[in-house]
């Protein structure tokens, strides 16, 4: 019995190896076309490339044209509206104060208040800021000191086609709620307020004197 199990188990083991070997058999194959797939794809060659792309990745053709920017034109003055017999015609409301902020609110006050009333506001606009030098002289001296510097804001606010009825209402109106500190004037339009709009170029002034 001795001498026959080293044989049962040399059998056994010969079972244990065929069987090993069957089953590395039969993965090789899934694995060589496995590895033959990959060596395919990796092989295969990129027919689209030769194709058109139709601008794939491209964007720019979905924007809208850039229209070239247009030097801009001259300031020209409009035609002033004279009036006639019934109403009048363009009317500068002009407010001016120290205080910017004050005079800012007032000026936004008068413009619901002409668009409430159904009257035409032609444009509304800030004027150029002034500053004032206030100097004062000693009493035993003969040299100005300076004692402050005063910064006037002022606003404009231009309507058109005001009767000449409904004139003194709206004035009386907007003189109720004038704040204090706020300085009013209500004037007709003319060519020197819409030159006053427009930066001084002193130079450029000269020159052309000197050629006329």
């Amino acid at each position: 019995m001795s001498a026959a199990l080293p044989k049962v188990l040399c059998l056994k083991k010969g079972m244990l190896l065929k069987q090993v070997f069957a089953l590395s058999r039969a993965a090789t194959p899934r694995e060589s076309r496995l590895c033959g797939a990959g060596d395919a794809l990796v092989s295969c060659q990129r027919h689209y490339k030769s194709r058109p792309t139709h601008g794939i990745g491209k964007f720019k053709y979905l924007l809208p044209k850039e229209v070239p920017k247009k030097k801009k034109d001259k300031v020209q003055m409009k035609e002033i509206n004279v009036g006639t017999e019934y109403e009048y015609g363009d009317v500068n409301i002009q407010m001016t104060s120290y205080d910017m902020c004050l005079v800012e609110h007032f000026a936004q006050y008068v413009h619901k208040l002409c668009n409430r009333l159904s009257i035409r506001v032609n444009e509304s606009y800030a004027m150029p800021t002034k500053t004032n030098e206030v100097l004062f002289l000693e009493e035993r001296g003969s040299k100005m000191q300076l004692d402050a510097v005063l910064t006037t804001h002022q606003r404009v606010v231009q309507i058109s086609g005001l009767s000449s009825t409904f004139a003194p209402i709206l004035l009386e109106i907007i003189q109720s709620n004038q704040p204090e500190g706020v300085h009013l004037l209500v004037k007709e339009h003319t060519e020197a307020d819409f030159k006053s709009r427009l930066k001084s170029r002193p130079e450029l002034e000269e020159l052309l004197a000197q050629m006329n």
